[in-house]
């Protein structure tokens, strides 16, 4: 018999019609309406419609990573749950580190629980004397027998006190350079030694957490990658990371410039002056020109690794959005110095999310840092992209035991 190869967009249709079927079959077996979001996500996984680029049995179906916004779609429009919305660091984050560093037994132990939400996840990566600087870190693991006995510090955890996991980098060859010394595991979140204490934001929220490990014991079975790399396991994290936070693709006139233009519409008619409207209409292009940088970028992105083109969306998206929430409450004119809601110190269940524009224009400063800093986007950029020259890094070449920290 004689097979003929179907051209890609032929393949794409098939590919496309058999996901639709899938999804059709999910929407039908498990309603949205009834069943509960967690039944539903561990079936979505089973389907292979969590990761649809992930292999068959890793909640994939081996496809274009192009077909889960057919998914999505499909899946939100019915009315069902999120595993992003819920487990954004996992789903985001940590999944796509673990299929690529993790075992086979590291997969099938950890993917499901994390996509059905059953096991929030967290990332453990930066310190109060390392921040921008991830590599220079200074939590130690040290090798006991079939453990690693961690010790140290970790700041801006985001929802660490729902974690059941997290993703931790820690320093476990002091004597290597700094880039060469990390390894990093997953660790149980509620193991012995393992301290969150909330760190209260100026929104009265404490989405962020510090940690503490004090003589914390991680099975060596837990290690993702080899001893050593840890860097390399970073970087796929932190290259995700930029891509959640900065590749959302809403819809035409939603997300953020979709509230402005409601609160702009709702003021009264001599408000809205030419000069208000023409600032509106700037950052409304904006908002449009990221979205569509996005839709390309996501059309041309191969399956693997992001790039490091991930930090310009990330970047765009810090300094609009305190653009845009800076104009909303410009808008409100003097409520826009009250807070609603109240100002009640609070260890919420989710994170990146705001209630009101006054929230949201203090909750946006923390866009410009989390993820990596706009500053650390630009070097990113600049070296990696435009292929700039680097800053002098007087420490490449020295072990980390012998570079002076304060």
């Amino acid at each position: 018999m004689t097979v003929i190869d179907m051209a890609p967009q032929e393949q794409l249709d098939s590919d496309s019609q058999r996901v639709a079927d899938l999804v059709e079959e999910l929407l039908s077996e498990f309603p949205p309406a009834t069943t509960h979001y967690k039944v539903f996500l561990g079936a979505q996984f089973d389907k292979g419609l969590a990761w649809v680029h992930f292999p068959v049995g890793n909640g994939g179906l081996g496809l274009s990573p192009r077909l889960q916004k057919l998914i999505n779609e499909r899946v939100f429009g019915a009315g069902g749950p999120s595993c992003n919305n819920r487990n954004p660091i996992g789903y985001g984050m940590c999944g796509p580190t673990v299929m690529t560093w993790g075992t086979d037994e590291q997969r099938a132990k950890y993917l499901r629980p994390l996509f059905a939400c059953e096991e929030i996840w967290c990332q453990l990566f930066s310190e109060p004397g390392s921040g921008s600087d991830f590599a220079g870190l200074s939590s130690r693991g040290v090798k006991d027998g079939e453990e690693w006995v961690v010790n140290g510090q970790k700041v801006w955890t985001t929802l660490a006190h729902l974690s059941k996991r997290g993703l931790l980098v820690v320093r476990t060859d002091p004597e290597a350079v700094k880039h060469a010394g990390l390894t990093a595991f997953v660790v149980d979140m509620e193991a012995e030694g393992v301290e969150i204490r909330p760190l209260y934001q100026i929104t009265g929220e404490a989405e962020f957490n510090e940690v503490y490990f004090t003589d914390a014991k991680v099975p060596d079975a837990e290690m993702l990658g080899k001893p050593g790399d840890g860097w390399r396991v970073s970087l796929t994290t932190l290259m995700n990371e930029r891509v959640s936070i900065g590749g959302v693709i809403p819809q035409r006139g939603t997300g953020p410039i979709g509230d402005i233009v409601k609160l702009f519409q709702a003021l009264p008619p001599e408000a809205q002056n030419p000069a208000t409207r023409d600032e509106l209409m700037q950052l409304w292009i904006r908002s449009e020109l990221f979205r569509l940088t996005n839709i390309r970028a996501s059309q041309s992105r191969k399956m693997g690794d992001p790039g490091p083109e991930g930090s310009i969306s990330k970047l765009a998206m810090a300094e609009l959005y305190k653009d845009i929430y800076a104009f909303a409450v410009d808008l409100l004119g003097a409520d826009g110095m009250l807070f609603p809601r109240g100002y009640k110190m609070i260890r919420p269940d989710h994170a990146m999310f705001s209630a009101t524009p006054q929230q949201a224009f203090l909750r946006s400063r923390a866009n410009s840092i989390e993820g990596g800093t706009s500053e650390v986007m630009r070097n990113i950029l600049g070296e990696r992209v435009l292929g700039l020259p680097g800053d002098v890094r007087v420490d490449r070449d020295v072990a980390w035991s012998k570079v002076p920290r304060n």
